[in-house]
């Protein structure tokens, strides 16, 4: 196989715009492990993907996240404000106001983001209909 070339499919030559080395020796120091464990679950991209346009509060975030629960929702945020991505200010009046934004860390994940969405917006019906359906207990 010829360098540039992805060995896992061999269908079109790839990038590499940042000197990152694709080894991981050392598991406790990879890259890639350190950007999972920040966007790793099932919505903490969605809910940083929102965030991109600006501060949210609670409940916007929640309509524009279907299918999230409360708590969900409230143990997502929490783990990402924890992390450092996103910045939580809660609001002494009645009722309780509570905003949401991304800090100068979670914006430099937009490319991150930006990526996703690319392809996300690339699959077609049918290459989602051709992908299996998640375990259950995986969502």
């Amino acid at each position: 196989m010829e360098p540039g070339i992805c060995a896992d499919t061999a269908r079109r030559p790839f990038r590499r715009r940042t000197p990152v080395e694709l080894d991981c020796p050392n598991p406790d120091d990879c890259p890639v492990q350190r950007t999972l464990d920040v966007l790793g679950g099932r919505w903490k991209p969605l809910a940083l993907y929102h965030l991109r346009g600006g501060t949210r509060r609670f409940n916007e975030l929640r309509r524009r996240m279907p299918g999230i629960t409360q708590r969900m929702l409230t143990q997502t945020l929490r783990e990402l404000e924890r992390d450092g991505v996103i910045r939580r200010e809660a609001f002494a009046e009645m009722p309780p106001r509570v905003e949401y934004t991304m800090t100068p860390l979670g914006e430099s994940l937009g490319p991150i983001l930006d990526a996703m969405a690319t392809w996300g917006g690339t699959l077609g019906r049918e290459d989602r209909a051709k992908m299996p359906e998640p375990a259950e207990g995986a969502r």
